[in-house]
């Protein structure tokens, strides 16, 4: 049996590699429910990839909106910075499409995909408190004094992972960056903005965000600004007042997206430094457990599934050994992600520029070719299964 700690998308996505390997799974959930929390996320063409490798490729693929551009709009002007269209160019490039999904959906077909191979069983309410580990395997107690066996664990328990401050006890870096989101009915979205388009208006320390989801039928909108409060991670209901507090000066079209929803979420966002070590005997950690990153790349779920494809593909090469798959592992995933890590944070300041800086940003994307905007991409996006192992 192996345990996984954590049942979001990177801990469901571990369990499905791990069950097609072959190996019976035993997630461990604190929640009482399985579910995401959240609104939308963007899908690169890595992340067709991984789910293809995961076997729901189909699934996944059913439930996206195909974007037909990538756009970035000044907030304070209107001015187009940048366009990257996402249409067959795109996809010949990469080999995958660019799309929009909501977050449940992503979730739900990774849980789908789980269930159907009558290998993984799931236990919610179950928070992992502390781990030991012997010669003959890894024991995880939880938070009512229950004990989980497994011979391997594989820690993909989140920001705030219980298993990595076990292991490592670093603490998390406090960006001062939040992000408010929510899903609007396409009733009320303004029609002058119902592009289908994933596409940002950025603006001094603050930017906009809306995309479709749902066939069209809902949009995500998301905002985010730097806060003038001392800020600690954590997820609760938004203010309106707040966030409209935030958003003076930007420009009545985009302005508007601040007034659509009903109900907010509000993130208070971290990352961490990248870390050079995952393994910790028979402990490995995944997703935002080992590499948790701020929002500005659209990759937290995606390199989770990445991770997770790996993984699979590592115990594949190595004959499910899992110490040298660990090891080839942890190898072919510290530097990519760090590299998400670090280039999130200075994308955010790039989209949160003002001043001459703002301009000198404005001058760099405008009238880039798509052909340079790819290749800039490269790194990211052409990331496949059979080239996710380092030699």
């Amino acid at each position: 049996m192996v345990l996984v700690a954590g049942g979001g998308i990177g801990g469901i996505a571990a369990a499905l590699a791990l069950a097609r390997r072959g190996h019976p799974v035993k997630v461990l959930e604190q929640s009482a429910q399985l579910g995401e929390v959240g609104a939308g996320m963007q899908l690169g063409p890595n992340a067709f990839a991984a789910f293809d490798a995961l076997g729901i490729g189909e699934m996944a693929r059913a439930q996206a909106v195909y974007t037909d551009e990538m756009v970035m709009h000044d907030a304070l002007d209107e001015t187009l910075t940048g366009r990257i269209p996402t249409g067959a160019a795109f996809r010949r490039r990469f080999g995958n499409p660019y799309a929009v999904i909501h977050r449940a959906d992503v979730h739900r077909s990774l849980l789908d995909g789980a269930r159907a191979t009558g290998r993984i069983e799931i236990s919610t309410s179950t928070q992992v408190q502390h781990v030991e580990q012997s010669e003959a395997g890894v024991t995880v107690i939880d938070a009512r004094g229950h004990r989980h066996h497994g011979i391997v664990l594989i820690a993909a328990d989140g920001v705030k992972s219980t298993v990595r401050q076990q292991y490592v006890g670093d603490a998390a870096r406090v960006s001062g960056h939040v992000v408010y989101r929510a899903v609007v009915d396409k009733r009320d979205f303004p029609e002058d903005l119902q592009w289908n388009a994933a596409s940002i208006w950025v603006g001094p320390n603050c930017h906009l965000v809306h995309y479709p989801l749902r066939g069209g039928e809902q949009y995500n909108v998301v905002v985010t600004f730097h806060s003038r409060e001392q800020e600690a991670w954590s997820v609760r209901e938004g203010s309106r007042e707040e966030v409209q507090s935030y958003f003076q000066g930007i420009c009545p079209r985009a302005r508007q997206l601040i007034d659509l929803p009903k109900d907010w979420r509000r993130w208070a966002t971290v990352d961490r430094e990248p870390i050079g070590q995952w393994n910790f005997g028979r402990v490995t950690l995944l997703g935002d457990a080992a590499h948790p990153t701020l929002q500005y790349l659209a990759q937290g779920a995606c390199m989770a599934m990445e991770d997770a494809v790996t993984l699979g593909e590592a115990l594949r090469v190595h004959d499910n050994d899992f110490a040298k798959a660990y090891e080839h592992y942890q190898r072919s995933r510290i530097v990519r992600t760090a590299r998400i890590v670090l280039s999130a944070r200075e994308l955010g300041r790039i989209f949160h520029a003002k001043g001459v800086e703002r301009l000198v940003r404005n001058q760099l994307w405008k009238d880039r070719s798509p052909e340079r905007f790819y290749d800039a991409m490269e790194w990211l996006y052409g990331w496949r299964v059979d080239n996710c192992l380092a030699d």
